[in-house]
């Protein structure tokens, strides 16, 4: 009995010395391809420049490391300083905070082309939704910039090494994000995971506040940690303006993200797929097609669905899908009554299919009631198609109410 005693006591104590050690988990990542021309760093801006950049964090935790990347690049990339310190907002940043990171113990780091690198980890709390600028000193510009365009967050580059400078003073502005790809947070929290938000421009954030962190990804955040009930849960937004799930758009298509930007994260138990308006919208940009076109890119929209839900569930994740938008009145898709029947037939089958854990009901949420092919003018950014921040407020608070909820069995 008292063997038998011991041994009880032990696996309780061990149970929970397991539970209590603490884990790493994604807290910010973003979505990562070819920066194209148009939203490039001239070579002569980023040779030998600091870049600093600025992220928000949803959950802390007791040490951080932060996740580089060279994907598209088409050879190795030389940094040869990077820096994190809390952003005070602008280009400034709190100099008792900052530290210099390290790969393998040395300050600088050579990331091979096509490939990711993680930087060793730093002792030191990082609070839950902190602002934090990173500060990377390049060599030489890539050839082939490795990137997120749509940030909507500004950026500061200026000539030489300033990467633990108070104030980058005579930076240049722009409002991309260059090389950097996920910050990872050492957490002691019980059942800490993140959700990752797969999407185009909606979940990128276009027609929210530059530097205001209002997307809708940003309030289901907030909103899940409000939620004491919860565990604490990373949101990662996974957007790229532009992008399709079966074509070749803006950036890589969203079923050729799945293995990067859903399944590596590490932490992710959930993902929120929001796709779709641009494959209808462009089926029909240049002119019109026949009803068999139209029948068959909604067949195939519903099968790139399921590919989703299917490889989720494979790793063990939940898998939810939002209904899409209206987007009746844009005038770059100048959508007609076919194009609208898709997106109703594609939202008829994501309401009623049982292939997903849940279902985000955007398109009931945002909709005008008098015309159910146009968002709601209050909900409206202006361009018929992109929500503003009203609208993102709503789209999170939803998204929170449906992931605080059990999901389908």
């Amino acid at each position: 009995m008292r063997r038998a005693g011991w041994l009880a006591f032990a696996a309780v104590m061990w149970t929970a010395a397991a539970v209590a050690a603490p884990s790493w988990v994604t807290s910010w990542s973003t979505a990562q391809q070819i920066v194209e021309p148009n939203n490039m760093l001239a070579p002569a801006d980023m040779t030998g420049a600091t870049v600093r950049q600025v992220v928000r964090l949803s959950i802390g935790g007791s040490a951080y490391r932060l996740m580089l990347s060279n994907t598209f690049g088409t050879a190795p990339l030389h940094l040869k300083a990077v820096h994190i310190a809390k952003s005070l907002g602008g280009d400034a940043i709190d100099p008792a905070t900052d530290r210099a990171l390290t790969f393998d113990g040395k300050p600088d780091v050579t990331i091979p082309a096509g490939a990711t690198w993680l930087s060793d980890p730093v002792t030191g709390p990082l609070a839950a939704f902190a602002d934090v600028a990173i500060s990377i000193q390049y060599d030489t510009a890539p050839a082939v910039e490795t990137g997120h365009p749509g940030s909507r967050q500004t950026s500061y580059v200026l000539a030489g090494d300033h990467t633990a400078e108070a104030h980058l003073t005579g930076a240049k502005a722009v409002d991309h994000w260059y090389q950097i790809a996920a910050i990872e947070v050492l957490t002691a929290v019980p059942k800490a995971s993140a959700v990752v938000a797969l999407g185009d421009s909606i979940t990128d954030g276009r027609g929210s506040t530059t530097n205001g962190n209002d997307r809708w990804t940003n309030i289901l955040a907030g909103q899940l940690a409000a939620n004491k009930k919860l565990p604490a849960t990373a949101v990662l937004n996974a957007g790229q303006g532009g992008n399709c799930v079966l074509s070749q758009c803006l950036g890589p298509n969203a079923i050729s993200r799945i293995g990067r930007d859903v399944l590596a994260p590490v932490g992710v138990k959930a993902v929120i797929v929001l796709e779709g308006i641009n494959d209808l919208g462009r089926l029909t940009i240049d002119h019109p097609v026949p009803a068999e076109e139209h029948a068959a890119l909604v067949t195939n929209l519903i099968a790139g669905y399921r590919q989703i839900a299917v490889r989720a569930h494979a790793r063990g994740l939940k898998a939810y899908i939002g209904t899409i938008l209206p987007y009746m009145g844009v005038a770059y898709y100048h959508p007609d009554a076919a194009n609208e029947a898709d997106r109703t037939a594609v939202n008829t089958w994501i309401r009623t299919q049982k292939e997903f854990d849940g279902v985000i009901d955007f398109d009931a949420a945002l909709r005008d009631p008098a015309r159910p092919d146009h968002l709601l003018p209050a909900y409206d950014s202006g361009d018929f198609l992109h929500p503003s921040a009203a609208g993102y407020r709503v789209m999170g608070a939803l998204a929170a109410k449906v992931l605080g909820a059990k999901g389908k069995k």
